[in-house]
């Protein structure tokens, strides 16, 4: 009886679920190669294609596509394709029928403007379900960047092996592995099997040979990618975070994609040879990246790869949900303003020398850096070696959050920062840090002192309900577009960014020469301060780069400032006096486009 039991248990079990089960995290025990190699380079065509004509409207895609770009997810014709003017005719084209995924490496213009483009496409039952693209544009940030309308795909990509030649699937991915792995601390040892002549191809120029006329590369240190490694170049590369959408047995390819997380937690270090090293840049970052690499006799022959900065521990929507942080109602009589003013300046003090464990933290803790949620400790805490003395902080029991504002400086180069504290009772339940740095470029000014506001007598004060009514009116115009000047400016309004003087409030709304701007969203109010007339508002600005001009009021017309879409992570302050808004103080970090809040 008891064996008869579990029988119809088991029946009963069945008829509720699957009948049959197949190996975790894949659909059907028969995998679906009715889309050759062939069929997907022929999905991919007419991906370029389509995006060459910039009309997403020509792909056959599910009803569900995720399309991310630089891995923010957006709707599926945004970001490059309303920018786009040219994609090469030729490209690196790879392909996988067992994962049902292609990848083309090559050139576009975007603007009129060269950039490098990789994208990823995943085809189901005749249909394009993911698109996965990386696009490199030249900006003011550090790194190589070629000729993109002379690229160079080496042909061998595209030859099939000699069977002795070939390697099975798992090999070919052991050694994919071996190289991220000789990359990720590079400190000399080397895991990867290279050919004697390795080269590697990165953003459309080589970095494995000498440079021609002593331009940036690192072939400047050495050629060649087994005594790069072997001097320990790449000790920057804290960790090497990928996965392998693409394997081609026939033709030893391997496509990966991922992050390189440079946690740039040292400034300077020694290569091998003892020479000594800087690193480039200052502060954590990451780049995303796409990859391919042709390894034949089981060594690694060419490699080509598309890459584009980050922000630090961005996170790829293809690997599953993003981590929200948790969220904490304020508690005025836990936590009162002097409360949130201390609890501000005690975690700014302890990113100096990366003290985080003396700051007195709830039991979760949400940290969001430049709009990416980060582990406490790692991050911006691991590169500060000085901030500001006397910053502003705008502390608000009733938002349960307090501001700070200032100079921060990451192994001694100066830097803005806006970071917001959210309380959780008496103890600290969050940060939200956004930092803008001198390599992004204008509108930037060294940041000397914090701006600084005394209280207001109590005449010249205004209400807190009149002053968020104000704001409100403010971005209303903001994003209208239509020539109104937002009531409440007064005459000798001044607007600063990021330090750097942008000159009268409302000169802007008067030229109505901010239509480059799609608009300012998710925009939320993080502290109030009657005493001293102060409003602190997040948000965040994005800028399509479309259109490419736009016509005033009085019918001449104004160029778009933007080459590239970009979105702006911003913290801004108002000034208020005599019930009138008299400073706009803002602190901006630039994302990739269609950013999203971490909240």
């Amino acid at each position: 009886m008891r064996g008869f039991r579990v029988v119809l248990a088991a029946l009963a079990a069945l008829s509720a679920g699957p009948a049959f089960a197949q190996a975790a995290g894949e659909d059907s025990a028969v995998v679906d190669t009715s889309c050759g190699h062939d069929c997907l380079i022929g999905h991919l065509d007419k991906y370029i294609a389509a995006l060459r004509a910039g009309d997403a409207s020509r792909l056959h895609v599910t009803g569900d596509v995720r399309f991310t770009e630089d891995d923010v997810v957006l709707p599926l014709g945004k970001g490059l394709w309303q920018t786009v003017t040219d994609v090469d005719r030729q490209g690196l084209e790879v392909a996988d029928p067992i994962t049902g995924n292609a990848a083309w490496f090559g050139g576009v213009r975007e603007n009129g403007v060269p950039a490098i483009y990789a994208v990823r496409i995943h085809v189901s039952h005749g249909l394009i379900d993911e698109i996965e693209s990386v696009v490199n544009r030249k900006t003011t940030m550090m790194g190589p960047f070629g000729d993109a309308t002379k690229l160079h795909h080496d042909p061998a990509f595209n030859d099939v092996l000699a069977p002795e030649e070939q390697r099975p699937r798992e090999r070919l991915l052991a050694i994919a592995h071996s190289y991220f792995d000789t990359v990720e601390l590079n400190d000399g040892q080397v895991f990867a099997p290279f050919s004697d002549d390795c080269e590697r191809l990165e953003n459309g120029m080589s970095t494995t040979a000498a440079p021609k006329n002593g331009g940036f590369g690192a072939g400047n240190l050495s050629v060649g990618c087994l005594n790069q490694f072997k001097l320990g170049i790449y000790k920057i590369n804290k960790r090497v975070r990928r996965y392998y959408p693409i394997v081609d047995t026939e033709r030893g390819i391997v496509v990966a994609a991922g992050f390189f997380d440079h946690a740039n937690e040292f400034d300077h270090y020694k290569l091998t040879d003892g020479r000594d090293m800087k690193t480039a840049l200052k502060w954590p970052n990451s780049i995303s990246l796409l990859e391919a690499f042709r390894i034949k006799n089981g060594e690694i022959q060419r490699i080509e790869a598309v890459f584009t900065y980050v922000p630090y521990f961005m996170h790829n929507p293809f690997w599953g949900p993003d981590s929200s942080p948790p969220q904490y109602a304020p508690q005025p009589e836990a936590c009162n303003d002097a409360c949130l003013d201390a609890d501000a300046r005690n975690v700014m003090k302890a990113m100096v020398g990366n003290h985080w464990q003396t700051v007195d933290w709830a039991d979760k803790v949400g940290y969001g850096e430049d709009s990416v949620g980060v582990r406490i400790g790692e991050g911006t805490w691991a590169t500060v070696t000085a901030v500001d003395d006397k910053p502003l902080v705008i502390a608000d029991a009733q938002t349960g959050k307090a501001v700070w504002i200032g100079r921060i400086e990451d192994h001694g180069q100066p830097a803005w920062a806006a970071v917001t504290v959210t309380a959780a009772g008496k103890k600290v339940g969050a940060v939200d840090a956004v930092f803008r740095r001198k390599e992004y470029k204008a509108p930037y000014a060294e940041p000397a002192a914090a701006p600084s506001f005394g209280e207001l007598a109590k005449g010249q004060r205004t209400s807190r309900e009149d002053m968020l009514k104000a704001i409100d009116g403010f971005y209303v115009a903001f994003n209208a577009h239509q020539g109104q000047v937002p009531a409440g400016l007064a005459d000798g309004c001044q607007w600063t960014a990021n330090g750097q003087a942008l000159g009268a409030c409302a000169a802007p709304f008067v030229a109505n020469s901010l239509q480059w701007l799609a608009g300012f969203r998710d925009r939320r109010v993080l502290a109030v301060d009657e005493a001293r007339g102060l409003v602190a508002v997040e948000g965040f600005e994005d800028q399509p780069s479309v259109p490419r001009s736009f016509t005033g009021p009085n019918g001449t017309t104004m160029p778009n400032p933007t080459s590239y879409p970009r979105t702006l992570q911003v913290v801004e302050v108002f000034r208020f006096k005599d019930g009138r808004v008299e400073q706009i103080q803002r602190i901006s970090s630039e994302l990739p486009y269609g950013m999203q809040p971490h909240r």
